[in-house]
């Protein structure tokens, strides 16, 4: 065993040695620290303008509008582009869409529209650039690594979830409404820097056959439903997810309910991030020592122990506190199903497939933020957090009894 490991590790560098993931991973990083500064910004913004949490969560649902729309085209155009061509456009693209709201800010013509329009813009770009990154990865990264790659990517997104919500509030209150979105715009700049330096080759293999947009998205949906883990994951990762795009506002509205400042809203966030980080630095640890099973079913339970907590939380200390408990868990839980998705699908289907789990993973974030704006707008916050910890509890019972969550092997081996 000690010489196998001798072994791979002289085959495969630390992935801080390797190049060309360091890149793709810092420029990940720097990237998602703009958006966590600027996304934070967009429901504060929004209750200051209207007042209205209804309206808020319109934001956040119209920027996860695009993945139901274009998810699955756009799996299908990954695997025929070159995926760093599409990463780079993407966070071009970013960079003028939210150019316009500092832009709008300082010319006094910011309307509640326009955010909305922009949100729309940047959700269907992170859909480009989202699949995209995900495809690249085995190409960058040893089959044997993609758990270790996909802790260090959580790890660097819980990173910016500390630090970002701060920045962002910060620059807020301290600099104006327009600053944090400036933030953003550099930093998808400096995420383009990044991966135009950038040697490996990204080129779609060649087509074994005529191209056919419909059969290529109906294949990678085969492929995903004819895996019993996989397909029963993005079941689970859906529900979670509906869940989880309710929070951020419950939070919001909260804390401003209990006397809370932007500057205190912003902490919330970054205690969760922080939560995050220390979950992403003993994903691998906890993964390589708990079954399949255990950590997905577990690192449900755990959030679900917790959620109902958020409307007797008396602080906005407490609020913090348990965001960070239930934010822990979600790098555990991805760190396990990514890194065994990963590894299970051909190259020539990552964009497809990853596209048809983010479908069905994703499907419900818009209805679970706007469905939470308009129940804290009409029965108030206590009733919104009851509702949406009983969908999280039936989902820990379904899940425990999932016959392919509890009959797949402890740790997907490449």
């Amino acid at each position: 065993m000690a010489e196998q490991s001798s072994a791979l590790a002289t085959a495969h560098p630390p992935l801080y040695r390797q190049r060309e993931y360091m890149l793709l991973w810092g420029g990940m990083v720097i990237s998602a620290m703009g958006a966590q500064s600027s996304g934070v910004i967009y429901p504060l913004l929004i209750l200051a303008l209207t007042g209205s949490p209804a309206q808020a969560s319109w934001a956040a649902a119209l920027r996860l509008v695009p993945y139901i729309v274009l998810i699955l085209p756009v799996g299908a155009w990954i695997d025929r582009l070159n995926r760093l061509q599409v990463m780079m456009a993407s966070h071009l693209g970013r960079c003028v869409a939210v150019a316009s709201i500092p832009l709008a800010v300082w010319l006094d013509s910011l309307t509640v529209g326009h955010i909305y329009a922009v949100a729309v813009v940047e959700g269907a770009l992170f859909v480009f650039f989202n699949i995209a990154e995900t495809a690249a990865l085995p190409r960058v990264v040893p089959a044997q690594q993609l758990p270790q790659a996909t802790g260090q990517n959580q790890a660097g997104w819980a990173v910016t979830a500390v630090a970002g919500p701060a920045l962002g509030t910060w620059l807020y209150q301290t600099a104006g409404r327009a600053w944090p979105f400036v933030l953003d715009v550099v930093a998808h700049a400096v995420g383009v820097l990044a991966l135009w330096r950038m040697r490996t080759d990204f080129k779609p293999h060649p087509p074994t056959a005529p191209r056919n947009l419909k059969a290529e998205v109906v294949e990678g949906l085969r492929w995903l439903w004819h895996q019993p883990v996989v397909r029963s994951m993005s079941l689970i990762t859906g529900v979670s997810n509906f869940v989880q795009a309710a929070v951020p506002l419950l939070l919001i509205v909260l804390a401003q309910r209990l006397g809370g400042t932007d500057a205190q809203v912003g902490l919330i966030f970054s205690m969760g991030g922080l939560g995050a980080t220390l979950g992403a630095l003993v994903g691998g640890w906890v993964a390589r020592r708990l079954g399949f099973a255990q950590v997905i079913v577990g690192c449900l339970a755990a959030q679900a122990l917790a959620f109902p907590f958020l409307a007797v939380a008396n602080s906005v200390f407490w609020l913090g506190l348990l965001f960070g408990w239930m934010m822990f868990f979600g790098p555990i839980y991805n760190v396990v199903q990514f890194s065994y998705r990963l590894g299970l699908i051909p190259d020539g289907l990552q964009g497809r497939v990853n596209s048809s789990f983010r479908l069905i993973a994703h499907g419900l974030q818009p209805l679970g933020a706007a469905l939470c704006g308009q129940m804290l707008e009409r029965a108030g916050a206590p009733w919104a957090v009851a509702f949406f910890a009983v969908v999280l509890i039936v989902l820990v019972g379904m899940t425990a009894l999932d016959g392919a969550v509890l009959g797949a092997p402890r740790q997907f081996r490449a």
